[in-house]
């Protein structure tokens, strides 16, 4: 399947405004530009950084850019390494942050890539392919308290423990269709026959922890607002309901300011709120836009505003 940008016109209307007068946007997951190219052709003075630790994604990036990729600065690392990224490259005018957290498609369609329950190919899942720990270490190598907990975790399943035991006993595990079987038998037959394929919640907890998504993710929103000049904003866009989770809190605390009980008199802690939200509710994608990309059903967008010194006074 090809590629196909979540939310991409929402996400423009949202960034855009902050970007008129110029300034940097930093996507912070390049994937294959298609927000980015969107995003700096309603706001043609902005200038693009944009980071992916896929070395595919961003060779490919620089040729779905076209024209636009004329001053824009591609850089392979990490989103979590945002704040180092930008102060290597000197940048201190940042106007538009953006987070398309995720698997991209091209990504599951690579069977090679072992993100995909549905096809044979090695168990890998890393998104950075020279990161040491794949999916293979992780089945493999560890205990079953330890897969139980990523299981149970990162993909809320409630059979994480009857997996766990089950992966154990039919090690050495490689491919992805053997993982996705070993799971499928040890869910009820009665629970299986409904809902989605029964190794989706088990393949998503261990492509987590293989790329340490939850912690960069809880890295990179403070960093994303510290390099906002005010009037700056930042997106988020998330597919399940641990990263919409931290997103909404983490928005609400720094939109909160005080942090003192309600029974003191007067403010003590001198916390001031950093942003404003945009986004009272997550915006979720049309109708239209999922009819020709179903993919796009678990997406999520939730964004805020860098307030001026004077307003978070």
């Amino acid at each position: 399947m090809e590629h196909e940008p979540v939310l991409v016109t929402e996400t423009v209307e949202l960034l855009a405004p902050a970007l008129d007068p110029g300034g940097t946007f930093v996507d912070a997951t390049l994937g294959r530009a298609g927000h980015a190219r969107a995003v700096l052709s309603a706001a043609p003075r902005a200038r693009l950084v944009g980071i992916d630790r896929d070395p595919v994604a961003l060779e490919e990036s620089r040729a779905n850019l076209g024209e636009l990729v004329d001053g824009a600065r591609l850089v392979r690392g990490d989103f979590k390494e945002i704040a180092s990224l930008l102060e290597r490259l000197g940048d201190e005018e940042v106007r538009g942050v953006l987070l398309d957290l995720g698997v991209s498609s091209p990504q599951l369609d690579d069977p090679e890539r072992g993100f995909g329950f549905r096809t044979e190919g090695p168990l890998d899942m890393r998104m950075d392919p020279d990161q040491r720990l794949s999916a293979a270490d992780v089945v493999n190598n560890y205990s079953v308290p330890q897969l139980t907990s990523v299981i149970r975790r990162y993909g809320e399943e409630r059979f994480a423990s009857r997996i766990a035991r089950s992966i154990e006993r039919a090690r050495p595990i490689t491919t992805t269709t053997e993982l996705a079987g070993i799971v499928k038998e040890a869910i009820p037959a009665a629970t299986r026959r409904t809902g989605p394929h029964p190794a989706r919640r088990t393949f998503q907890a261990i492509r987590i922890e293989v790329n340490g998504e939850l912690t960069a993710l809880e890295s990179a929103l403070p960093a994303a607002v510290d390099a906002l000049q005010p009037g700056g904003r930042v997106a988020v866009i998330s597919y399940h309901s641990l990263e919409d989770r931290i997103v909404k809190r983490f928005f609400a605390d720094q939109a909160r300011g005080c942090t003192c009980p309600p029974e003191f008199p007067v403010c003590r802690c001198d916390a001031h709120a950093r942003v404003r939200v945009l986004t009272r509710r997550p915006i979720r994608p049309p109708g239209d836009e999922l009819q020709h990309n179903p993919r796009a059903s678990s997406a999520k967008l939730r964004a805020a505003e860098r307030l001026m010194d004077e307003e978070a006074a």
